[in-house]
């Protein structure tokens, strides 16, 4: 999966007192899962992405086209 470059958001939220993790480049859902520590935030959203993609591929849906900046890799 490391050909999959996606920008991936993390977000403090005072109101959930933890870490928001979202992937602009899919539509559909802001935020895809969370961290109670920034470290938890960014592990949580590596396997999150992970499962995205497998999701889409899975389905036969076609990934989005990654932003140019700010990327990650899985």
């Amino acid at each position: 999966m490391s050909k999959y470059k996606y920008k991936m958001v993390i977000e403090w939220s005072s109101e959930d007192n933890c870490f928001l993790v979202g992937f602009p480049d899919f539509v559909g859902q802001k935020w895809r899962t969370h961290g109670n520590t920034y470290t938890e935030a960014v592990a949580n959203g590596e396997e999150a992405l992970k499962s995205l993609i497998l999701a889409y591929e899975a389905t036969g849906e076609s990934l989005p086209n990654p932003s140019s900046v700010n990327l990650i890799e899985v």
